[in-house]
């Protein structure tokens, strides 16, 4: 009798479990649907088929032009490269790299429209970008004889200090392709003397290597003047045979001591491979160069595992194509379209989950924990919807999408130092006209709401990557994370615009100031010369919204396409975990 009895309520206690498993299954799967993002995107509508279109022309333009800024120096200088017996930089990195893996590259735009007195620098003479070699990423500098044979521009100078800030910030193995002339003589006072100019570029290979991030350099044809520093302050130097390395070169010899020697003997490869002892290894031509300088990185050590959580990624539920008809591409009608971007983040994230912080307070800033290629992240994005709200007075009012409240800068605020006190990395998507203005707004104190979100921006030792998307003006820009504020990264698509304001605003202002001074003088002008003037200052300030101008000037380490948001930001993310230091978060004061 007992054990029929026992028999009894085993089988009764099996059947609970199972029923409770099957309870806390059905819930388990509705909690992970629930932070699924739901898609509303009608891609049949007409203006989203009409902005669909208008993105990609605008990214087959891109195309064209980064076509021609790869060739760098033009088909003559390749060919005059190949005449040496000697590769170009892009063909380098291409034998380099692991054959099918993906070469970021940095700062392309960098220098363009600039220096058409010297007849241009494409890329600023030198590529920079991150490169897996048997696995590993790694940092890859490589200047382009193609271009006024690899001369440093001011911009060159700054391209490869930022390409270097990269490689210190996040412990990037670092790989120098050496081809250079030196400095460009005519412009010596702006690449010489200053922090962030030439000598900067050797005391960074000092800093790299006091820190144990491994530098290894390839002299691959001309290395001189101050430039021969770089390749000895690196843990390895390669040389091939044809390549030189000297202080002064055969001319500047003779003429300073009057010493005829011959550029081999004064610094060829065999010289320094057998008698100065200053290479490592001797190759004789680029391809042995490069399949020595794959087989030295495959034996690096490997960091301890970066202290940032990541699991196995999952795909986003929706479409990437998709982000092509989301944002308005045409600058002149960016201020008035109206998006929720969540729908971009649906599009990003690892199966479009989003576990957004505060949903319902501050709307016009989005705040949630997602993860991307499987690691965890903390998104702040700026809502372009207007958002209905109700004020501390119980008063009910619509905001203004893009800006920023006081609300959403003290909810973004309390976000971003939770994610420093978890060790959770920052992803902000940019689309942000600027704080609130007015009455209403200083009442609710927006200068000290926004002065907390700068200063936890501002002090947060987490990874910060920045990916500008739409308009990225005023001190918007700055408390998003601009590139004052030192993220690892800054990416922006092409329709991205960064400026103080917009080119319709600014114009507006400009104009009026412009036509009082006029007035003041006792001019007086008609409507059409106000128009004209208005047309001339607002196409002015577009151009210097692009988000060419600010790749050219180094505020944008690239501009991507928006299909590749997602793996952009994976390869970032990637570079940033091989940094495993974390410092402790102090917020500092905060006005409350």
């Amino acid at each position: 009798m007992a054990a029929l009895l026992r028999m009894f309520y085993a089988d009764e206690s099996h059947t609970l479990m199972a029923e409770t498993d099957l309870k806390q299954a059905s819930v388990l799967k509705q909690a992970s649907a629930a932070n699924v993002l739901a898609s509303t995107l009608d891609v049949k509508n007409a203006k989203f088929v009409a902005r669909t279109q208008a993105t990609r022309a605008m990214l087959q333009q891109y195309a064209s032009e980064e076509a021609e800024i790869r060739l760098g120096g033009g088909t003559k200088a390749i060919e005059n490269q190949h005449a040496k017996n000697r590769l170009t930089a892009r063909e380098r990195i291409e034998l380099l790299v692991d054959s099918g893996s993906q070469f970021l590259e940095l700062s392309l735009y960098a220098a363009h429209g600039m220096y058409a007195e010297w007849g241009g620098a494409p890329a600023a003479g030198v590529i920079t970008g991150l490169g897996r070699v048997h696995g590993r990423l790694t940092m890859i500098i490589a200047n382009d004889a193609t271009v006024k044979a690899g001369a440093f521009f001011p911009m060159t100078a700054k391209k490869v200090i930022r390409a270097q800030h990269i490689a210190l910030e996040n412990k990037i193995p670092t790989l120098y392709l050496v081809d250079s002339a030196g400095v460009f003589l005519p412009l010596q006072e702006d690449v010489f003397p200053d922090q962030d100019d030439f000598g900067r570029v050797f005391r960074n290979n000092a800093v790299m290597s006091a820190q144990g991030i491994p530098q290894m350099t390839a002299i691959m044809g001309m290395c001189i003047a101050g430039g021969a520093y770089l390749p000895v302050m690196t843990d390895h130097i390669l040389m091939t045979e044809g390549s030189g390395l000297f202080l002064a070169g055969p001319a500047l010899v003779q003429a300073a001591i009057g010493q005829k020697v011959s550029a081999e003997d004064l610094g060829g490869a065999a010289m320094h491979a057998e008698i100065s002892g200053t290479v490592d290894y001797k190759e004789p031509n680029d391809h042995l160069c490069l399949a020595r300088l794959r087989s030295l990185v495959s034996r690096l050590g490997q960091r301890p595992v970066a202290a940032f959580d990541r699991i196995a990624a999952e795909p986003p539920k929706y479409a990437a194509e998709e982000l092509y008809g989301i944002v308005e591409p045409d600058p002149a009608k960016q201020a008035t379209h109206s998006y929720d971007m969540r729908e971009v983040i649906a599009r990003v994230v690892d199966g479009s989950r989003f576990d957004e912080y505060k949903a319902e307070y501050g709307r016009t800033l989005l705040c949630g924990y997602a993860r991307v290629g499987g690691f965890a992240v903390g998104i702040v994005a700026n809502q372009k919807q207007h958002q209905p709200t109700t004020t501390h007075s119980g008063e009910k009012r619509v905001e203004f999408g893009g800006v920023i409240y006081s609300e959403s800068a003290e909810k973004a605020a309390r976000f971003i130092m939770d994610c420093n006190q978890n060790l959770v990395p920052l992803v902000f998507l940019h689309d942000v006209n600027g704080f609130m203005v007015g009455k209403d707004a200083e009442w609710t104190g927006i200068i000290r709401a926004g002065a907390k979100m700068v200063s936890a921006v501002s002090n947060s030792v987490v990874p910060k990557i920045t990916v500008i998307i739409g308009g990225s003006f005023g001190a918007g820009h700055y408390a998003m994370c601009g590139k004052a504020f030192d993220p690892r990264f800054v990416f922006a698509w092409p329709t991205a615009r960064y400026a103080v304001m917009s080119g319709a605003a600014a114009a507006g202002t400009l104009v009026e100031i412009k036509v009082k001074q006029l007035e003041r003088g006792g001019a007086q002008l008609s409507e059409e010369d106000r128009k004209r003037l208005y047309d001339e200052t607002k196409a002015t300030y577009d151009g210097q919204t692009d988000p060419r101008y600010g790749a050219a000037r180094l505020w944008i380490d690239a501009i991507i396409d928006p299909v590749k948001t997602r793996d952009t930001l994976i390869t970032a993310l990637e570079a940033a975990a091989l940094n495993p230091v974390v410092p402790a978060f102090n917020p500092g004061i905060l006005q409350t």
